[in-house]
């Protein structure tokens, strides 16, 4: 899609065929949600949670921003995207499970590499976002890793996850078993999906 034309012609086909199938699902939608799994994913185009996981409408409550990141608790008045729609999703719709979920190619993770270089190309906002990953990087360089931006990626998501821990209502929820934090990284070229084992912290390849 290139042209607002495209958008408009591929909305009628969603009217003609998607929504035509699960009209119903639609009209039931319309008087709320309830979904179970909050999905946190970076905003690259190219890894779609929906498409990646057959998710249907209402099935996923999904945050997406550079690089799938979730800052620490900081109740400082400001604006928190992240966090308040973690807020709403773990108070308000009382998920069961909240999947951060990084890629290949990230280019948030190539900014933050770009940082650690002393190049920070891509602009004032992007640049002190991803310093939510300087701990990460320095771990990431500190190991002499081969790949970076792979290792930064995986990082990344742990980063994420132990700064899901931070905010006192989801680590409430998880100590009492009514929530679970996953990790999660999809290979864009392979169409390949890793999982986090919650008990190694390894990152392993499901089968299709």
């Amino acid at each position: 899609m290139k042209t607002i034309n495209d958008l408009i012609s591929g909305y009628r086909r969603f009217r003609a065929g998607i929504y035509a199938e699960q009209a119903a699902l639609y009209r039931s939608l319309g008087e709320g949600q309830n979904p179970a799994i909050m999905l946190i994913a970076c905003a690259d185009s190219r890894a779609e949670p929906s498409d990646i996981f057959a998710a249907a409408p209402g099935q996923l409550f999904v945050v997406r921003n550079v690089a799938n990141l979730v800052p620490p608790y900081m109740p400082d008045g400001k604006l928190h995207g992240v966090s308040s729609a973690l807020e709403y999703a773990v108070n308000v719709l009382e998920v069961q499970h909240i999947v951060v979920m990084g890629h290949g190619g990230c280019g948030g993770i190539a900014a933050s590499l770009a940082n650690e270089q002393g190049n920070p190309a891509i602009g004032e906002f992007v640049t002190h976002w991803v310093k939510l990953l300087d701990e990460a990087r320095a771990r990431v360089m500190e190991s002499g890793s081969v790949n970076p931006q792979f290792s930064l990626e995986l990082e990344g998501i742990e980063s994420s996850l132990k700064n899901l821990m931070t905010f006192p209502f989801v680590a409430k929820r998880v100590e009492a078993g009514t929530l679970e934090l996953h990790g999660a990284w999809f290979a864009i070229k392979h169409g390949e999906l890793h999982w986090r084992n919650a008990k190694t912290g390894r990152f392993e390849v499901i089968e299709p």
